[in-house]
């Protein structure tokens, strides 16, 4: 009995996911979900991770600003990206 090659059509199976993914002029992968929105996490609304808690103290400390401890993920992620502005501290100064 006769195999029939499918190396062809293996190759067709991966053609448009190489083609979402391509990168754009800022390194990101196109069609990636590495940088999502907060607010359209499936987690978001848990309350925030240890690490977050952590390093919103830091922050917060540094900005002298009051922590919220009822933060949930998403808020508590957003409020990173404000307070690190705020403070210089994590952000890239190029």
């Amino acid at each position: 009995m006769a195999t029939k090659n499918n190396s062809d059509q293996t190759g067709d199976l991966f053609e448009d996911d190489n083609k979402n993914n391509s990168q754009n002029s800022d390194n990101e992968i196109k069609g990636s979900n590495t940088v999502k929105d907060p607010d359209d996490w499936t987690t978001g609304k848990e309350p925030m991770t240890g690490a977050q808690h952590s390093y919103l103290k830091t922050l917060s400390e540094e900005a002298d600003e009051p922590l919220d401890e009822s933060l949930n993920k998403a808020d508590a992620s957003k409020k990173i990206d404000e307070l690190q502005h705020k403070t210089g501290r994590g952000v890239d100064n190029d």
